[in-house]
Formats: structure tokens, C-alpha cells, sequence
């Protein structure tokens, strides 16, 4: 008995003793201590010119850390323990090696001497459209191309296009951008920003160069540094654009390279990351200052009487665009008393900024005709839960010329029509009369609109046999 007791007690102590290492172990294998910072005397690279060419210079990282970040001190930069790096152009230029490891990050820097230009590493024709080539002693200008539609946009990075939102022209006239001149000089490959005293600045990067905090993109009080400058780089068959000490080109986005996706004598398009937003790219549109580009008439549609129809079931001719609304065609008709018909049309305004002018709209392949049909008619129905003191009980028509782009409102003719409060819950025909217009022979949009515009408020409504005939 006394055998099994001190077999137990044993068992008991050796189990302890197991957990306690384990835990030991466990703990010492959770902790691990960080290393000591690195010293900027212990960032260290060499450097030599290529075997081919005097003007590419080979660095090798020769200090530890687990990235190494090189910039060339000519408007290029890189990552790794090896790079190398192009200078055209005779002159001095600082290298600096950023160490990461992790303890912190240090730095050094080391002056690099080229002894001559070298005329054949600058043949790409990207630099001559640039600057003019080196016999042009001024440079050439850049300017913002502000009357072209998207000379300002966003799209996501994995696209090619600004396919969120593309500026009008002159929209971002009072945001001291369109005054901003960039100058593309081959000699020593100076850029030169003049910005006339502001610098509009995207948002999330304005404080970058001094700029507040906020939602709206500020136009910031900024001096230019003088000391910039440019050089045309290909990575992976794509041209590049890159300014120096972190220099950039009009619109502030804390990003120093532009791939170029389409560059004349006379007009530039190009695209940029977002130091803050990594999923958004950006585009800008330029154009050599003193450009004017020709002016092209636009292609006129056919002059066409109207002949639309859609009782919202059947087969209809055309289809309706939807612009920030929600939309169902052949919805069921809520209120059959005064108007028979099983389905109808459901508008839904949305809320919030987005929606504020959203709307129903078509484009035809025609002009309309007015002498000859000038009436559109249209049934509606408004219920009485909308909140009218945010909503508006209307129903507008507009005719727009669609070759105007995002400035059609400006041209348009609007008729708007006001539901009474005892038409609520009630089907009302309405006809919306352009014969005062008849001699105007440009517009081949409709524009329907409920519940008014330029407001964030919600609201329901039902349309039924919409007719342009």
C-alpha cells in the first residue's frame, strides 16, 4: 500500500515538474527580444560603374537588415540588397541607403561623380517630347489640359482608367490648379514647378506639404523646392516620369512617378499611385502651354420627330439609363384605382450625396424635332409617406444635348411639375409642353427626375406610360 502511495506521489511531482518546463518553454519562446537600432556608421554600400557603360553605376548593399531601400539622388529609387542605376547627364549626385532591420532603420549617404554626359543614353523620344531636346536652353511647359474631359480622375489600381470619376472641363476651376506650370528642361534635367503660390491637394495626402485634415481636397499655400530634378525610366516595357526630393506634377498625391500611357509633341496623359489610398490610381491630362487644340465640329445627329413609348411591361424600343437611383421596370402597380395597369415603373431616390441628382435618362441616336412633337406625357404617383419637409413632390422632365458630356445641364430645357398634397396616393397625368422651345434643335437626351435635386433625402415614387409621340 505504502509502494502505490509513493509510486502516486512521484507520478504527481513528475507531472508538475512536465507542466512547469512546458510552460517555461512557452513563455521563453513568446518572448523574443527586439535587436539594438542600427547606426547610420553601419549603413554601408560600394559602388562602380558598369563593365558596358560609365554612366550605369552598380551598388551593393554591404550593411545588415532585412530591406534595403536605395534612393539614386536622381529622381529614381529602388529596393534590395543590389541595384543599379542610370546618369545620363555629367554631374554629382548623392546616393542615400536606408537599412530597415528590427530594431529601427538608419541611413547614409555617399556622393557619386559622373564625368560626361553620355548623348546615346537619352534617344528615348519620351525626353525630347518632354523638354524639346537639349537644344531648347528654356524647357518646355506643361500645363493642366482643363477644358478635356478627365484631365483629373480616379479609377482603381488594377485598371488602366479613371473609371470612378473624371473631372469636366473647368471643374476644379477655383482650386489653383489650372494656373500650376510644370517646365521639363534637358539640361541637367531640371523640373521646375511654378504653382503661382497653391498647390490643390488630394485629401488624404494634403499634409504632405502642409496641408489640413479634412474630407474635401484643400488648395494649400506651397512653396516649390528649386533644386528638382526629371528623368524617363521603362520597368517591365512601361515608361515612367520620375521628379526628384519628392517633387510632382500639379495635383498633390505624396508620389513622386508618373507612368506616361500617352505622350505627343503637344499632349500628355498620365498615371500616379496614392501614398495614402494603395487600391486608388490617379490620371492627369496636360498639354503644352500655348497649345490650342483644333476644334473639331461634332458629328450632328439627324434632325427626328419623337417616337417613344413605354408602359413599363411590355416590350419597349429604348431603355432607360439609371444614374445614382434604384430602379425596377415592371414593378406592381400599388394603387390600380385611376390606373389599371398591373405594373408600373418604381423610382427610388437614394440617400445621401450620391444621390442627390440622381434621375431616369435616355440618349437617342437622334435630335429631337420639336416643331413636330413637343409634348411628353407621363403618369405618377406619390405616396403621402414621403416626407415632404425633406423630399420635394415634384417630377421634372429636362432636354439635354448629350455632346455637351458632364456640362449637358448647362444647354438643357426643364420643365417641373408640383403634386399637390391632394394628389398624394393618387395617380396624376401630367404633360410636360416644349412648343415655347420648338426652334431648338439640339438636344437628344430626356432626363426624368423625381423628388427634386441638390439635396441628400430619400423618397419612393411609381411612373406609368411615359409617351414622347
Amino acid at each position: 500500500m505504502q509502494l502505490h502511495k509513493n509510486i502516486l506521489k512521484a507520478s504527481i511531482w513528475l507531472c508538475l515538474g512536465l507542466m512547469l518546463t512546458v510552460a517555461s518553454c512557452k513563455k521563453d519562446e513568446s518572448v523574443r527580444a527586439l535587436g539594438a537600432a542600427p547606426t547610420a556608421e553601419q549603413v554601408k554600400f560600394s559602388n562602380a560603374p558598369s563593365a558596358t557603360n560609365a554612366n550605369v553605376i552598380n551598388f551593393k548593399n554591404e550593411s545588415p537588415g532585412f530591406k534595403a531601400i536605395w534612393d539614386f539622388g536622381n529622381g529614381a529609387t529602388a529596393e534590395g540588397s543590389t541595384a543599379q542605376a542610370a546618369y545620363p547627364l555629367a554631374g554629382t549626385y548623392t546616393v542615400k541607403l536606408t537599412i530597415v532591420t528590427d530594431g529601427g532603420i538608419a541611413s547614409t549617404t555617399k556622393t557619386v561623380t559622373i564625368a560626361a554626359t553620355n548623348p546615346a543614353m537619352l534617344t528615348d523620344p519620351a525626353f525630347d517630347l518632354l523638354s524639346g531636346g537639349l537644344a531648347n536652353a528654356a524647357g518646355k511647359t506643361w500645363i493642366i489640359d482643363k477644358t478635356e474631359v478627365g484631365h483629373l480622375g480616379v479609377g482603381p489600381i488594377g485598371s488602366q482608367f479613371p473609371d470612378w470619376y473624371q473631372a469636366g472641363p473647368n471643374e476644379k476651376a477655383s482650386n489653383g490648379f489650372y494656373d500650376d506650370e510644370m517646365t521639363f528642361n534637358m539640361n541637367a534635367l531640371k523640373y521646375t514647378y511654378a504653382n503661382n503660390g497653391t498647390t490643390f491637394a488630394n485629401a488624404s495626402n494634403a499634409a504632405g506639404i502642409g496641408g489640413p485634415s479634412g474630407s474635401d481636397d484643400p488648395t494649400v499655400n506651397y512653396t516649390p523646392p528649386t533644386n528638382l530634378t526629371w528623368l524617363v525610366t521603362t520597368v517591365n516595357g512601361n515608361k515612367f516620369i520620375t521628379i526628384s526630393n519628392n517633387g510632382f506634377i500639379a495635383y498633390y498625391l505624396g508620389v513622386s512617378q508618373y507612368q506616361i500611357l500617352a505622350l505627343t509633341a503637344d499632349e500628355m496623359w498620365l498615371r500616379s499611385a496614392d501614398k495614402s489610398n494603395a487600391g486608388n490610381a490617379w490620371y492627369l491630362k496636360l498639354i503644352r502651354k500655348g497649345y490650342s487644340r483644333p476644334v473639331v465640329p461634332p458629328v450632328q445627329k439627324p434632325l427626328q420627330a419623337a417616337n417613344l413609348t413605354d408602359d413599363f411591361q411590355n416590350t419597349t424600343t429604348f431603355t432607360w439609363g439609371v444614374e445614382n437611383m434604384d430602379y425596377v421596370r415592371g414593378y406592381d402597380n400599388p394603387f390600380k384605382l385611376g390606373n389599371t395597369s398591373a405594373k408600373v415603373g418604381y423610382y427610388e431616390k437614394r440617400t445621401g450625396n450620391d444621390g442627390q441628382y440622381g434621375n431616369l435618362n435616355v440618349t437617342l441616336p437622334y435630335r429631337f424635332d420639336l416643331t413636330a412633337k413637343n409634348k411628353i406625357r407621363l403618369k405618377v404617383f406619390i405616396p403621402g409617406a414621403n416626407d415632404f419637409s425633406l423630399v420635394k413632390p415634384t417630377v421634372a422632365i429636362k432636354l439635354q444635348n448629350s455632346l455637351l458630356g458632364g456640362n449637358s445641364w448647362q444647354t438643357q430645357i426643364e420643365i417641373v411639375k408640383t403634386i399637390s398634397p391632394a394628389q398624394y396616393n393618387t395617380w396624376v397625368q401630367l404633360e410636360f409642353d416644349y412648343s415655347a422651345s420648338a426652334a431648338q434643335n439640339l438636344y437628344d437626351k430626356i432626363v426624368v427626375q423625381l423628388g427634386g435635386e441638390g439635396h441628400p433625402h430619400p423618397g419612393i415614387f411609381y411612373i406609368d406610360d411615359f409617351e414622347f409621340k
